[in-house]
């Protein structure tokens, strides 16, 4: 006699929730950082960088869409990789949740070191650890409680960290016009290096591929979200520079938040305090989009044996992925208590690049792949053409960082083979 079928991931991620995952993964710490860099290299030309470099970086996110929804399981990249083998897949999951997790680590002691403009003692010792384990430990439940639960907090931080940038920006534009002329491009050598640096900043995106398994028809909802996303993206970045090299025309003060500058021009103490409070909510949104996505494909390798079946397990009563939340906060938690997340934050951006030109490549390998005519194939192409043209960018230590990475990964599926 057989007993009651195991609890299941169930599709509860609409549009909506897929853009808060996308979102969030896309604009994080770097908004409060990225615009006095920008007005330095590039002055009043640099707020059109954002809409240029979004049209160019097109030519990685069409295909990179039209791969996604072909597959409609979670795992993200781990599912994208095995279309070339269960190696393959494995490798490309690993390396991406442990650049996660890095991610994870280092966001949250940024997010440690804003708190402790108001709480110094939060940035040093036992207080700082405490801390840590205690927004990792909040996290994790927060999502194991179900994901619409996670997906409305996830709305609150999006609303806390947006509205006050935009707000802010519009103040500024309105107060301290006029906007200057954007005046001529700057030579193809800077441009190019302003190029990359912009690519960045939306690079993150894919957050919102992980859980494709729970997102309700994701054929269609993943490349909207995607494209929403990216809208949205560039357009508060676009108007935050466009208001800091307003206010600021000779690039601002030197230091390291430089938006807290511009809200000490608009309101003084408090215009400080709100732009703060927003980038403590950048780094919550962030953190809790990491929380929410990339426990699925430590889930979905263990529902495919490619790792023990305890990270598949499910709750009963919250239909999440209980024990793969768990160990993310577990691994993310020690990395940030411990700051050995550096040498693996190097590779996050390799990582990505990665993926996305595999994601692309593997459309044709795809369980739903639609009918490919030539413009598929030029497109992905191109797409992968640019992926690799930002991953030569990358300096040594991250390509020997990936490399550790690879063959550690590379003894854990041989261990892991071993036992089954």
């Amino acid at each position: 006699m057989t007993g009651p079928p195991a609890p299941q991931l169930e599709r509860r991620i609409g549009l909506w929730g897929a853009v808060l995952l996308s979102f969030n993964g896309a604009v994080g710490a770097a908004i409060f950082a990225l615009p006095a860099t920008l007005a330095a290299d590039f002055g009043a030309f640099s707020p059109w960088l954002f809409p240029l470099i979004a049209l160019g970086a097109l030519f990685v996110i069409v295909p990179f869409s039209r791969s996604v929804a072909a597959f409609p399981e979670s795992g993200g990249p781990a599912a994208y990789g095995r279309a070339f083998g269960r190696l393959a897949g494995f490798q490309l999951g690993w390396i991406y949740y442990a650049s996660r997790a890095a991610a994870f680590a280092a966001n949250a002691n940024v997010l440690i070191a804003y708190l402790g403009r108001w709480m110094p003692a939060l940035e040093e010792g036992v207080a700082r650890a405490l801390t840590l384990i205690l927004l990792c430990a909040a996290l994790a439940v927060a999502n194991i409680v179900g994901v619409e639960r996670a997906m409305r907090l996830l709305a609150g931080f999006t609303l806390l960290k947006a509205l006050p940038l935009a707000v802010a920006a519009i103040a500024a534009l309105l107060l301290f016009g006029p906007i200057p002329a954007a005046g001529a491009a700057p030579p193809l050598s800077e441009f190019e290096a302003g190029a990359l640096l912009v690519f960045y900043a939306f690079v993150g995106f894919e957050n919102l591929v992980v859980p494709a398994g729970e997102t309700r028809r994701p054929a269609s909802t993943l490349p909207r979200a995607i494209f929403l996303t990216i809208g949205a993206t560039t357009l508060l970045y676009f108007l935050v520079q466009l208001a800091f090299v307003t206010v600021f025309p000779d690039g601002g003060p030197k230091s390291e938040a430089p938006l807290i500058d511009l809200g000490v021009r608009l309101a003084g103490p408090t215009g400080a305090v709100l732009l703060t409070m927003a980038a403590i909510a950048s780094l919550g949104g962030n953190l809790h989009g990491i929380m929410t996505a990339v426990p699925r494909l430590t889930w979905a390798m263990g529902e495919r044996r490619d790792l023990p079946r305890w990270f598949a397990a499910v709750s009963a009563t919250y239909r999440t992925p209980a024990n793969s939340i768990v160990f993310l906060a577990v691994v993310a938690g020690l990395l940030a208590v411990s700051g050995s997340f550096v040498w693996l934050a190097v590779v996050s951006t390799l990582a990505r690049m990665i993926i996305y030109s595999v994601t692309i490549a593997a459309l044709p390998r795809a369980p739903e792949r639609p009918r490919l005519n030539l413009l598929h194939w030029l497109s992905g192409a191109v797409g992968i053409a640019i992926c690799i043209w930002a991953a030569a960018q990358a300096d040594a230590k991250a390509w020997l960082t990936l490399g550790a990475l690879a063959l550690a990964g590379l003894l854990l599926f041989a261990a892991v083979n071993r036992r089954r």
